[in-house]
């Protein structure tokens, strides 16, 4: 004996054949090719690859210059946070409009006190946005493509400072 397990089938029947392939269903007919004469299709002019941008820009300015000029700091302007009202305890958006209130009268030190985080939030949607301006005024896709190690770290970022801010020693970072 050689050791060899393999089992060798001397028949001489034909292995079976594989059937036919099933078809693809039909999917939407592509797009034909411009005929000859025929001008290609236009790219989308300069203002409307920017009129996303704009847009979302102008409501952020508007929402913005709405609690800028609506004090947060005053009574009965803006419901309470419900983590803060129903648990006592300081979620990581507490003191945003108060933040954004002092952002928006140019006063950084008071905006940072009211929500450290939420500055810094302002500071990457700017960037983003910057981003995104540029690369739609030049045809680009906006594309932001995190791996999901960093959407885990901002939930760390985030879980962290909601503890922090509540400890003692952490009362710095609470509204």
């Amino acid at each position: 004996m050689s050791g060899d397990n393999r089992r060798v089938d001397a028949s001489a029947s034909p292995a079976p054949a594989a059937p036919d392939p099933v078809p693809a269903p039909p999917g939407p007919a592509p797009l034909p090719a411009p005929g000859p004469g025929l001008p290609a299709p236009a790219p989308h002019s300069r203002l409307r690859r920017l009129a996303t941008p704009v847009g979302v820009m102008a409501a952020v300015v508007g929402a913005f210059g709405y609690v800028a000029t609506v004090d947060p700091n005053e009574p009965g302007h803006y419901p309470v946070c419900p983590m803060l009202r129903f648990t006592g305890v300081f979620c990581p958006g507490c003191g945003g409009l108060r933040s954004a209130h002092a952002f928006a009268h140019g006063d950084l030190a008071t905006a940072l006190g009211a929500n450290a985080l939420a500055v810094v939030g302002y500071a990457v949607f700017a960037a983003v946005w910057l981003l995104w301006t540029v690369r739609a005024s030049r045809g680009r896709p906006m594309r932001i493509a995190l791996a999901p190690g960093y959407w885990w770290g901002i939930g760390a970022v985030l879980v962290v400072f909601s503890v922090v801010r509540n400890l003692p020693f952490g009362s710095a970072l609470a509204p």
